[in-house]
């Protein structure tokens, strides 16, 4: 069975879908012919990916709303508006996720609260809202964006928090998936590594230097690198397109290429 095939026509939320990891997976699921509404906070960026999306996809296969994947309300009307949208949800891609870089010592209590709310609070409310709306369709399924920063000890120093959330959202994920069976919702947990991505947009320079420096110091001065966010987007598909009753519980994707850590 092709990806092709097995995604034609099923309909799945991406939280975050404006950009990085989110917007690759959208991408990719329209490619294999889904239909795909794509959830983010701020309203122009879910506006210019949709106009670029629908350069290469039908416009009819996208949705957008905003949304804030910490607010209960928002998701649920945005769930709502998505299943009536296409008639049908047959998934739920928990994408949404940022990181503000610090060492413990200095981190803010605003930095500490938005990281555990947008990264794991989102991903609980989400899956909470979603359940009823997957329930008896076609082979449902929830996946979870984790990060190898939560289970790597020689991922990018500095970012505590986000790591710990991440560690969270796993251990999380293991759980909805054992309830999640008697609905016959397939959960799965991906665990992607460090791929180019507007993910550290807006992050305090200096900041940033400082845990690249100590990440260097402690670990060498050289990385995994070489993954694109489209390698991610495709680990997603694979996972979809099991049939009914099997699923991928835990598939981690990691770069194989080494460069400097300068280029950071």
């Amino acid at each position: 069975m092709t990806e092709t095939s097995a995604l034609t026509g099923q309909a799945y939320i991406v939280t975050g879908g404006s950009k990085g990891f989110g917007y690759a997976i959208a991408d990719s699921l329209l490619a294999c012919g889904a239909k795909v509404g794509l959830l983010a906070r701020g309203q122009q960026g879910l506006d210019d990916a949709a106009k670029k999306l629908s350069e290469q996809h039908p416009h009819e296969n996208i949705f957008t709303q905003r949304c804030d994947v910490a607010n209960s309300d928002d998701i649920r009307q945005a769930f709502a508006n998505t299943k009536q949208q296409f008639g049908r949800l047959n998934g739920l891609i928990n994408n949404a996720g940022l990181a503000r870089p610090g060492s413990v010592e200095t981190l803010r209590e605003d930095e500490v609260i938005l990281q555990m709310n947008t990264n794991f609070l989102g991903t609980v409310l989400c899956s909470q809202a979603a359940i009823p709306l997957l329930r008896g369709e076609d082979n449902p399924r929830i996946i979870n964006i984790s990060s190898a920063s939560a289970w790597h000890y020689n991922e990018m120093l500095h970012l505590s928090i986000y790591a710990s959330v991440k560690a969270a959202v796993e251990r999380f994920t293991r759980d909805l998936r054992l309830e999640c069976q008697e609905d016959n919702i397939g959960v799965t947990c991906i665990r992607p590594g460090a791929a180019w991505t507007e993910f550290a947009e807006g992050w305090d320079s200096e900041r940033l230097t400082a845990g690249v420096e100590a990440w260097a110091k402690r670990f060498g001065t050289v990385s995994d690198s070489g993954m694109d966010v489209s390698h991610v987007a495709e680990s997603i598909c694979y996972a979809l397109s099991y049939p009914p009753g099997v699923a991928v519980d835990l598939l981690e994707v990691r770069p194989n290429s080494i460069a400097s850590k300068e280029a950071w």
